[in-house]
């Protein structure tokens, strides 16, 4: 069996824990618990018939006050930044995450994902930035952690990237 390192990326109270808990776990909380640290998970997908177990790295939401310790990222075969659909600000934080990431890491596969789909009518993301970022090559999935819309997909098509990677 193949195990890979993923590492969850963003803002604080942009749902990372929450799309791990709804993609590992099947289950959604409206408590909003803040991560500590780091807190690690672990599913394993079938890809091309090879099982793969990654070991979600849940690590502390990143804002203004402190910054990700890149010790967590190293030896990560992939990340997913998540960026709140209804806060700007996050998805600028998530820009800034994988520049720090590929420093760390290197050009190693990464999915966007803008959590909150189920409140799209609130969304604040610019639009033509999603373009632009689609445009440049990043991969983007719309997810709710709250339904569990997208969630499923976003962590397929990382894990399809690192497996092919």
């Amino acid at each position: 069996m193949i195990q890979k390192k993923i590492c969850m990326l963003g803002a604080t109270g942009v749902g990372k824990t929450s799309l791990v808990s709804r993609f590992v776990l099947s289950m959604f909380s409206d408590t909003y618990l803040t991560t500590i640290g780091v807190k690690v998970d672990k599913k394993t997908l079938s890809v091309d018939g090879a099982d793969i177990t990654l070991m979600l790295w849940d690590i502390y939401g990143e804002d203004e006050f402190q910054t990700v310790r890149t010790s967590y990222l190293r030896g990560a075969a992939g990340y997913i930044l998540v960026a709140d659909g209804t806060r700007q600000r996050t998805l600028d934080t998530a820009r800034e995450l994988q520049s720090k990431a590929m420093a760390v890491v290197g050009n190693v596969p990464f999915v966007l994902v803008l959590n909150k789909a189920d409140l799209a009518g609130e969304w604040r993301v610019d639009d033509r930035a999603l373009w632009k970022m689609a445009e440049d090559g990043w991969t983007l999935v719309k997810t709710s952690a709250k339904t569990g819309a997208g969630v499923e997909e976003a962590f397929l098509k990382l894990t399809t990237k690192v497996a092919a990677s």
